[in-house]
């Protein structure tokens, strides 16, 4: 054997050698459970779209992906929890317009910066929303509550689910657009503001497709239009905000899932091929569509547009209303 043979055959063993020790050091990724953290309480929307989530990706990944409710704040705690958290792709955020998007403009000591701290991996889900109104309301249109606003000397009470949510300044923009006077009523739990609207403790609110479905079937709440472009199948009977006249009011909740600010590419890219095929499944998008909620599934890129077209609109709307989180 000549000496350079010998050298080679040296060093291809200690390659080997180094191979069989790397697992210890960089195990493939994922190489344990995962989490993935709501900031809504159990059995919410954003909850049903985590669960059904969580269940079809731990397949995917061959994982657990523990759903971790850190209900809350509009979603802020479970937000502010994992932008602090390790960038190692070990803990997500299903992360919503309100905390990421109408925060940072409404709340000048917000504990988190979603711009600089968490990174988008795939827009999952949208929901668009609903004017709803007591059973008992005796309005059965928009132009019916619109004249009875106006003609009020006071305000128009509005139930929200939390300052600076999307129901929070869809009700500025409708007040604004339609020309009356609203007075946000806001609730720390979604149950207390559900429960608020059916027992007529407010005129109106505005509540998710997602949400407000089963209240309205149930007749325990009406609905007067929808913020969609078109009418939900789910509910074929409410029209269009535009259909009432007022196209403008078109907002609507898009929930996306992040990653803290640092996890490594490879980590995010497979994150986000297999997020995409899990909402995608079939099993698991026509559970989602059921539930109320237009089933996406965007690419990085894709999400990235989207949220910074989103801050820079929400920023514009909480600057027009002057409203102040603190």
């Amino acid at each position: 054997m000549t000496h350079s043979t010998r050298r080679e055959l040296l060093i291809a063993a200690g390659a080997i050698a180094l191979g069989a020790g790397a697992p210890a050091h960089a195990q493939a990724f994922p190489d344990r459970a995962l989490r993935l953290a709501v900031g809504f309480p159990p059995g919410s929307g954003p909850d049903v779209v985590a669960r059904l989530l969580a269940q079809r990706l731990g397949d995917l990944l061959k994982q657990q992906v523990v759903v971790d409710n850190k209900a809350g704040a509009g979603g802020q705690i479970a937000a502010q929890g994992v932008a602090k958290s390790p960038a190692d792709g070990y803990g997500l955020l299903l992360g919503e317009v309100g905390s990421i998007a109408i925060a940072p403009p409404a709340f000048s000591k917000l504990p988190y910066d979603p711009a600089r701290e968490l990174v988008g991996i795939s827009e999952v889900v949208r929901s668009d929303f609903l004017l709803v109104v007591p059973a008992n309301s005796p309005h059965q249109s928009v132009a019916d509550f619109v004249k009875a606003a106006r003609a009020k000397a006071d305000k128009t009470n509005f139930g929200t689910f939390g300052a600076g949510t999307p129901g929070h300044f869809g009700a500025e923009l409708f007040a604004e657009a339609a020309g009356f006077k609203t007075e946000p009523i806001h609730y720390r739990a979604t149950g207390d503001a559900v429960t608020a609207i059916v027992a007529g403790d407010v005129a109106g609110a505005f509540v998710s497709t997602a949400l407000g479905a089963a209240q309205i079937k149930g007749g325990k709440m009406r609905a007067l239009a929808t913020t969609a472009a078109s009418r939900s199948p789910l509910l074929p009977e409410v029209p269009t905000f535009a259909e009432a006249g007022y196209p403008k009011i078109d907002f609507a909740a898009w929930f996306a899932v992040f990653a803290p600010a640092g996890t490594p590419a490879a980590a995010l890219e497979l994150l986000n091929r297999q997020i995409v095929a899990a909402v995608q499944s079939p099993e698991t998008k026509a559970k989602l569509q059921e539930a109320g909620f237009s089933v996406l599934g965007t690419s990085r890129a894709d999400t990235e547009k989207m949220l910074k077209a989103e801050a820079a609109r929400w920023a514009a709307v909480v600057k027009a209303t002057g409203f102040r989180g603190d």
